[in-house]
């Protein structure tokens, strides 16, 4: 896979690809990952969640497994109904 993007999103993506088969992170911990890439002392989540919302194959690029900080489902482009349901058909079957 070599998604077209940017350098930022290009880096943002590569995170979510270490993302274990049915577990979870939240977009703060993509953002501290992406800030130490970058050498940087923070990132802004927001500008990550962006990121990771422009991901081109949402699927592949596993995306549905990043959370919010406080556990809930939150953005995605295919509906939160969508993510659930792909969630729990990764814990179903880890």
């Amino acid at each position: 896979m070599a998604p077209k993007g940017t350098d930022f999103q290009k880096i943002v993506w590569k995170f979510l690809l270490e993302i274990p088969f049915g577990q979870t992170t939240t977009y703060g911990s993509i953002a501290k990952k992406v800030a130490a890439a970058m050498g940087r002392e923070s990132m802004s989540t927001q500008a990550v969640g962006g990121e990771i919302g422009r991901n081109p194959i949402s699927i592949s690029i596993p995306c549905h497994r990043v959370i919010g900080a406080d556990k809930n489902l939150t953005g995605y482009d295919g509906g939160l109904d969508k993510k659930e349901i792909l969630l729990n058909i990764e814990k179903s079957i880890r």
